[in-house]
Order: C-alpha cells, then sequence, then structure tokens
C-alpha cells in the first residue's frame, strides 16, 4: 500500500468482471477480493519475498521460495517462516540419473524501487542487529543525537518505562517524553492505555511508543485519539530516524549498522 508501506492479504472471490458503469475508467475492470488483513508490516516479510511481491505486474503469480505457503501463513500469523531448504530433482538428457537443483529466488521486478530496496535492506538489518533491549539501545541513541538527556531502563520489567528523555543537561526540561519500545509483532491497544497513564504519573509532557511491528486497529484509534501527547514510531519511522540523525550516532552502532549515502539520477 502506498499510503502506509503497509501489505494486504486477501482472497480471490469472483473472476474478472467488466463495470460499464463506473464513472472512473481506470476502475471498471474488477477481480474481486475478500481482504482479510490490511495493515501487515513490510517488516514482518522477509526480503525475498518483497522482491516477489514489488513485481511490476499488477497479477502474477509468485511460484518460488515457498512463496504461496509463506504467503497463507502470513495470513494465518503474520509471520514468515522464510524460505525453507528446497531442491528439485532435474533430469539431465543423456545422464543415468539425476541431480538436485536448489530453487531459485523470483527476479526482482522489471523496474526495481531501489529507494524502497535499500530501506527494506536497512531495516532487516535494524530487525537482526538490534532485536529485544538492543532496539531500545538504539532509540536510545537516536534521541541522544537528537539533542535529548536520556535514562534507559536495564533489561527485565520496566514499569512501563524503557527510557526517560529530556532537554537540558539533567533531562528535566520539557519536552519530557516517556518511551516504551516494542521490537516484537503487532502492538495492542492495552499498551497504548498503558503508556498514557505512565506519562500522566510521571508528569511527562509526551509519550513516544516505539511499535517496531506497527499498531492493532483498536490502538491506532487510541493513539489517534490522544495525537497531542503520543507519537508512535513503526519500523519505517525508525529507518527514517536513523538516517536523520546517523552522522552523530556512537560508532559501535554505526559499525552494527553501515550506511552509506548514495547520489543517483532521478527518473
Amino acid at each position: 500500500m502506498k499510503t502506509t508501506k503497509q501489505i494486504a492479504l486477501g482472497r480471490v472471490t469472483s473472476g474478472y468482471q467488466y463495470v460499464a458503469d463506473e464513472v472512473d475508467p481506470d476502475k471498471r475492470h474488477v477481480v474481486r477480493v475478500q481482504w482479510h488483513v490490511t495493515d501487515l508490516p513490510r517488516s514482518a516479510v522477509k526480503q525475498d519475498l518483497l522482491f516477489s511481491l514489488g513485481s511490476a505486474l499488477s497479477i502474477f503469480a509468485p511460484s518460488k521460495n515457498h512463496a504461496i505457503s509463506r504467503l497463507e501463513e502470513l495470513l494465518a500469523t503474520g509471520i514468515d517462516p522464510g524460505q525453507a531448504p528446497f531442491q528439485v530433482a532435474v533430469k539431465i538428457p543423456g545422464a543415468k540419473s539425476t541431480i538436485l537443483e536448489e530453487d531459485d529466488v523470483d527476479e526482482p521486478e522489471l523496474h526495481t524501487d531501489i529507494v524502497e530496496v535499500a530501506r527494506d535492506r536497512i531495516s532487516a538489518r535494524i530487525a537482526e542487529e538490534f532485536a529485544g533491549h538492543e532496539l531500545t539501545a538504539l532509540i536510545t541513541a537516536i534521541l541522544e543525537a537528537e539533542g535529548f538527556t536520556c535514562t534507559m531502563s536495564p533489561p527485565g520489567a520496566d514499569g512501563g518505562i524503557d527510557i526517560v528523555a529530556g532537554r537540558g543537561v539533567l533531562g528535566m526540561d520539557s519536552p519530557r517524553v516517556i518511551v516504551q519500545v516494542k521490537s516484537g509483532g503487532q502492538t495492542g491497544d492495552s499498551v497504548v492505555r498503558d503508556l498514557s497513564g505512565v506519562v500522566h504519573t510521571q508528569g511527562a509532557d509526551q509519550g513516544l511508543l516505539v511499535a517496531w511491528g506497527g499498531l492493532s486497529k483498536q490502538a491506532r484509534g487510541t493513539v489517534q485519539s490522544q495525537q497531542f501527547r503520543m507519537r508512535v514510531w513503526a519500523a519505517e519511522d525508525v529507518v527514517d530516524a536513523v538516517m536523520r540523525v546517523y552522522e552523530n550516532l556512537p560508532e559501535d552502532i554505526r559499525s552494527r549498522l553501515p550506511l552509506k549515502r548514495v547520489w543517483m539520477l532521478a527518473e
């Protein structure tokens, strides 16, 4: 989805239809679909399958690296199990036996969106290198690079507070921010409400929820009702923040997440 960068999954419920009375001529050619998931984060899908889903064709059939079974698993659980070891028996003319040939990755789309591919790879590296409490350390480094003074909670139970951030030498000047970091799947409404309560009891100005896997529909509604008190960073927002302050991040983080800026001709 171009607007949210999320992925929608559904099942086709009818064959092709031509809707003659549709006002918009671009919407007269129809294949009806029942959508089951409309907010799957790109971070939930591994890179090889993202290549297939980024095909330049409107209708195509992904066939390699167990794409269909993986899409079924994503539809059911929201988790991409990745490609399993898979080999195909190939008969060579004139040979006495068959050989095993590994299944290949689907080719990327004809006109690859280089920016999107780069961002997907950065996101994948962050998910791999900064899992769990390490993501909290990365967010702390980003906020410090933005000029905040931060106190990061140690691993384990944190009472809903992963980071306390504020301006000034002591970090006590406004805006004072309470940060909660979730590195797993979709974050539910209860986490949003808990963070809102902690922001109030701690006398903070704002709350920041880092929800790497995005928010549930109900949680998005709760955040929308508190948009002047709370912000959410999903995976896309974390990538944006990293790119914004990369030169000011600590050397050890830059060594674990090596990036370089590239200029290219705009097509």
